[in-house]
């Protein structure tokens, strides 16, 4: 079918570090510009981005780091973007949401005026949520050709939701499903399990998806500047950002799941903080006490107690600073001339 148009509509699909319009890049935008006369026109420009891709986004749209190394940044290419789109409407999936808020950011970065103004949005996502509505009331429609009785009622929304998962089963048991990388599998399994991971395609780690799990099992963020980077890495480098969201209006079991992976990290820092004990030593037997030698006195050994001999004063003696030692004399007998000379000495008067 051809489109009636009054003038080009450029559909257009961009591929990006991540999904947050303010804080990530554009890695690939692609125009596709339909003409009145039907004729087409296509350009496509990679883009450095100015930041590394995550790893998490690379596995979904296919562009690495290496892929972009050698590309101009957007702002090197904005003003060659701009007049490829200049004076057309835009279309795209989800354009409304993500492509054009983000494809605007990066022109107002870039300094390069891209009129908003006067231009139509189509915007093909949302004709196919509207027309195919994804409410309870259509699912029990389309897959069980019923009407909910006394709808929002707890019980009847309950019901009809447990018979639609049965008639899901049934129809999509071998039905061959395609994800993002292109890996294709029969999903839809009568299995709880199996079906636990196809409708947690995300792995969040909370439900509120603040937090998801990575291809490696490890928790990332899954928001704002540090989306894509391992929790536990963020509470390395900036350990304020877990008081941050701690204290932020952020729901309970988010913080409680973050508290969580902040006291295990804690934990590993502190276990790798203590000192490690020193290997043991094979234990090994007792030497034998070496055998008590009996002491042998040699024959000019001096008897316990016996007091060692003088040696003479001598000059050498003197040199060596020893003490001196008067030599004793054996004591005289007491004779008549000794008494005579006492009885003289002690005489009175």
């Amino acid at each position: 079918m051809k489109l009636n148009l009054k003038r080009p509509l450029a559909f257009f699909d961009l591929e990006a570090t991540g999904t947050n319009v303010g804080a990530d890049r554009i890695v690939e935008i692609s125009v596709i510009k339909l003409n009145p006369d039907d004729t087409e026109e296509v350009k496509t420009w990679r883009v450095h981005p100015g930041m590394p891709i995550p790893l998490e986004s690379s596995l979904i749209h296919g562009i690495y780091d290496v892929d972009i190394a050698a590309q101009p940044q957007f702002k090197a290419l904005a003003q060659e973007v701009a007049d490829f789109m200049k004076d057309s409407d835009l279309a795209g999936y989800n354009s409304n949401k993500f492509d054009i808020p983000m494809l605007a950011e990066e022109f107002l970065r870039a300094g390069v005026e891209f009129d908003l103004n006067n231009r139509h949005f189509v915007d093909v996502q949302n004709i196919f949520h509207q027309m195919e509505q994804r409410t309870l009331r259509a699912a029990y429609q389309f897959y069980c050709k019923k009407d909910i009785i006394n709808a929002h009622s707890a019980e009847a929304d309950t019901r009809a939701t447990m018979e639609v998962l049965l008639a899901q089963i049934e129809r999509y048991a071998d039905t061959e499903w395609e994800d993002k990388k292109g890996n294709k599998s029969k999903p839809v399994v009568n299995d709880v399990e199996g079906l636990h991971q196809f409708t947690n395609l995300n792995r969040p780690v909370d439900f509120a998806g603040r937090m998801a799990y990575n291809e490696h099992g490890d928790e990332v963020f899954n928001f704002g500047k540090h989306k894509g980077k391992k929790v536990e890495d963020i509470f390395a480098i900036e350990p304020s950002y877990y008081s941050w969201m701690m204290q932020g209006d952020f729901p309970l079991y988010t913080k409680r799941k973050l508290e969580e992976i902040y006291n295990r990290w804690n934990a590993k820092r502190n276990a790798d903080r203590q000192p490690k004990p020193a290997p043991q030593q094979p234990q090994t037997k007792p030497a034998e006490p070496a055998a008590k030698k009996e002491f042998v006195k040699p024959p000019n050994a001096l008897k316990p107690n016996t007091p060692k001999p003088a040696q003479p004063y001598n000059h050498q003696n003197r040199d060596n600073k020893q003490p001196f030692k008067k030599k004793e004399e054996p004591a005289l007998p007491v004779n008549e001339d000794m008494l005579k000379l006492l009885a003289d000495k002690f005489k009175k008067g």
